[in-house]
């Protein structure tokens, strides 16, 4: 099947796959940056039950593999009576995994502050709290422009985990799978798809290196 013949045939059913991965990735960023902050400050915590609790989240979630997690999360937690939507499957998969990360992305970022920029804001009386949210947070978002840009790219393509659940519509790696299995697509019907995401990878890595020139901080 030629490249004309394939995009007439499945060219709908690859733009709701790419609109697809475009949504769940969306939605899955926008609670792994909020899971990670969550992490990274128990991590950061004078309490020790926290700080250990923070490193053990990120030490099971960031060497699982996504394949296992999404199993887990699909088809053991009913036998739980816990039983959640396909495509709730998939994005709670994706911002497991990538939290764990980001929560890593977080963790260097603030590892640039320096100590002293901590006793002062001791000095003037702010809270633990109070350092986080006006000194540490704001700070290792700045320095961390870049490697959640990674991290977002990261995440559109674990979303591909999505082939292995029967996600309607698919995304863009389970429309190759549904075009293989209705015609002979071939290598040509995964080329589309790479060129999906590729071409969004390269969207975002641009406007992630704008972002990055404006809010860098010059050390």
């Amino acid at each position: 099947m030629g490249l004309s013949e394939l995009l007439g045939t499945y060219g709908q059913n690859y733009l709701d796959g790419l609109l697809t991965t475009w949504g769940m990735t969306a939605v899955s960023f926008v609670f792994v940056m909020a899971l990670a902050v969550l992490v990274t400050v128990m991590r950061v915590s004078p309490l020790a039950p926290l700080r250990a609790a923070g490193d053990l989240y990120v030490q099971v979630f960031r060497n699982i593999p996504g394949v296992a997690l999404l199993i887990i999360i699909a088809y053991a937690l009913p036998s739980l009576r816990v039983v959640l939507e396909w495509r709730t499957c998939v994005i709670v998969t994706t911002i497991l995994l990538g939290s764990a990360f980001g929560s890593e992305n977080f963790m260097s970022g603030i590892n640039t502050i320096s100590v002293g920029q901590i006793e002062a804001a001791r000095s003037l009386g702010l809270t633990f709290g109070q350092i986080l949210r006006r000194v540490v947070i704001p700070q290792a978002l700045r320095t961390t422009v870049l490697p959640m840009t990674n991290l977002l790219i990261a995440v559109m393509l674990t979303t591909a985990l999505g082939s292995q659940v029967p996600l309607d519509p698919q995304e863009l790696t389970g429309v190759v799978s549904y075009v293989n299995t209705r015609s002979t697509g071939g290598i040509l019907a995964f080329l589309i798809s790479a060129l999906g995401y590729a071409l969004t990878a390269f969207v975002i890595s641009f406007v992630g290196n704008r972002v990055d020139r404006r809010v860098r901080i010059l050390r």
